[in-house]
């Protein structure tokens, strides 16, 4: 198996609010799609930290994750080649908007839908793990962080501080 075919670890927040699920809109390859605040597991961090990360930059929202929702599998393509992504995603608390921050790029803006905006808009999504994340979510699926095991070196920031 060859580097690039190694499967893409990625992490995700699904947050809800008053019925209504953060997401985010973004320019993909394949157009405007939407998506939960999600990202790339990087070098030197645990899983958590990644979520933390990933909803901050695509939000300006910080997140505190409190519950592990689930493992999700999807395949797509990237650059004419075949991904297999392994996605965790997260449930937990949204801090108060950073006002100010610029949100990462390729990000238009965040928006806050029901499930049955998020059923109708399935065309849009930027993968099938949009709604099954906010379906089980729905559902009450939690399972506790401490399922999760980091080593030393998977704890470190990008610093390498423990």
């Amino acid at each position: 198996m060859t580097e690039t075919e190694l499967p893409h670890v990625t992490v995700a927040a699904i947050v809800e609010r008053d019925g209504r699920y953060l997401l985010v809109e973004e320019h993909t390859p394949q157009g405007l799609r939407l998506n939960n605040p999600a990202g790339h597991l990087e070098p030197g961090e645990d899983l958590l930290r990644a979520v933390a990360r990933e909803t901050l930059e695509e939000t300006a929202h910080p997140f505190r994750p409190t519950a592990l929702l689930g493992v999700y599998q999807s395949q797509g393509a990237r650059a004419g080649r075949h991904v297999h992504y392994v996605r965790f995603a997260f449930t937990g608390e949204l801090g108060a908007q950073q006002a100010g921050r610029t949100l990462d790029e390729g990000i238009v803006r965040t928006v806050w839908m029901t499930l049955e905006e998020l059923r109708a808009s399935r065309s849009r999504h930027r993968s099938p793990s949009v709604l099954q994340c906010a379906l089980d979510h729905a559902s009450g699926v939690r399972w506790p962080l401490s399922l999760l095991h980091a080593d030393a070196a998977a704890r470190q920031d990008a610093a390498g501080a423990p």
